[in-house]
């Protein structure tokens, strides 16, 4: 395996000292490395992937340098418009290096959502015109194809190393101190849970959350059917949230949602308050970190979420930091109008022994629209 300083460190010796993009698994190694070593200027975690190519761009237009940017490959998507209309030889021919996680590559068991874009992760580069390597795991093969990679940005091209499971050796992060909250993710979500009504339905974003929901439901016995668990699409729950908000009006709607997920596209916020529905609940497990891959800090505390809410037109905005208060606010909902955004702001981490859904998606969709039919 490569060790993280080997590679940061060769980058930097080839003037590549910018790092940008959305920390993923396959990269945590990584991630944590740049995140202990650089400093805020020159390691920005950005809100998706699309935004960490502009953030390239500018700092190449600025320096004459190339960046770096990190994604797992499901943010392959987030990158096609600003790597076709922006970074293109057609259009302005700013070279950057991407470095994608392949979560799913054939032949490899991986989670259902990531099936689909492990089969065309190298296809869409190649759609793209982006030449790549699949990065070896060795460090001496390694290097002369991260020589031909720095070779390609010098002439300008977006180049894209791919990084296989296992590629990188642990790496700590070390600035990973707690927050300070002290109730944990999955007591709130379960705190929330407990208090909905018969007809209530929740969709839940991707990663920890929707497995704390799923484990919440068989701990007590219940069905699943309620719950959209929505494995992939980062970013995107509270709109599935609010189709089935309006779609079905005299139905109370909860979006369980999590920081980075809501910083992502944000903007989706927004398109909430403009269609005002009533029986939309929009809760933010905010830990201030992506904790479904390796604790990379996020902007989720820095900033005030209940306040944008209310900005862009949310009827009522909560924030909340311990169960009693949070009991408390709930029990005032009942009598409140949507849309309503609770902040929960919880501790970092999860259960080490904590289990992920044993039902397909398939199975989940089609459990849910048995229970939307009632």
């Amino acid at each position: 395996m490569i060790k993280p300083s080997f590679f940061i460190d060769l980058l930097i010796s080839n003037n590549i000292d910018c790092f940008a993009g959305v920390p993923d698994s396959l990269l945590k190694n990584i991630c944590a490395y740049i995140t202990d070593h650089l400093d805020a200027q020159h390691n920005i975690i950005a809100a998706n992937e699309g935004a960490a190519i502009g953030l390239a761009s500018g700092h190449y237009l600025a320096t004459g340098h190339p960046a770096c940017v990190y994604m797992q490959n499901s943010g392959e998507g987030n990158i096609i418009n600003p790597i076709a209309s922006l970074t293109d030889p057609e259009v302005y021919n700013i070279p950057v290096l991407l470095l994608i996680g392949w979560r799913g590559r054939p032949g490899v068991h991986d989670e259902p959502q990531h099936i689909k874009q492990g089969k065309v992760t190298t296809g869409l580069l190649n759609t793209m015109g982006i030449n790549y390597d699949v990065l070896s795991k060795e460090e001496d093969k390694a290097q002369k194809q991260i020589v031909e990679a720095i070779d390609a940005l010098n002439r300008n091209e977006v180049y894209a190393l791919v990084i296989e499971k296992d590629t990188f050796e642990d790496y700590k992060l070390q600035a990973n101190e707690q927050n300070g909250y002290t109730m944990s993710r999955e007591e709130a979500i379960q705190t929330v849970a407990a208090v909905l009504g018969e007809r209530d339905c929740i969709v839940s974003t991707t990663g920890m959350i929707s497995r704390e929901l799923f484990e919440y439901r068989e701990s007590k016995g219940q069905g699943h059917e309620r719950d959209f668990l929505t494995v992939g699409s980062m970013g995107h729950a509270s709109q599935i949230a609010l189709g089935i908000a309006l779609a079905q009006p005299e139905r109370r709607v909860w979006c369980f949602d999590g920081d980075g997920a809501t910083i992502m596209h944000m903007g989706s916020m927004a398109i909430v308050a403009d269609k005002k529905p009533k029986n939309f609940v929009h809760v933010v497990f905010n830990n201030g970190a992506h904790d479904s891959v390796g604790g990379q800090p996020t902007v989720g505390l820095k900033i005030n979420l209940p306040a944008i809410a209310k900005a862009v037109g949310y009827k009522s905005t909560i924030s909340v930091d311990n169960k009693e208060e949070l009991e408390n606010q709930l029990s005032n909902l009942a009598v409140q109008d949507g849309p309503v955004l609770v902040e929960v702001k919880v501790k970092k981490g999860n259960r080490k022994d904590l289990g992920r859904p044993t039902t397909t998606p398939k199975e989940n969709k089609n459990a849910l629209m048995g229970f939307l039919k009632k």
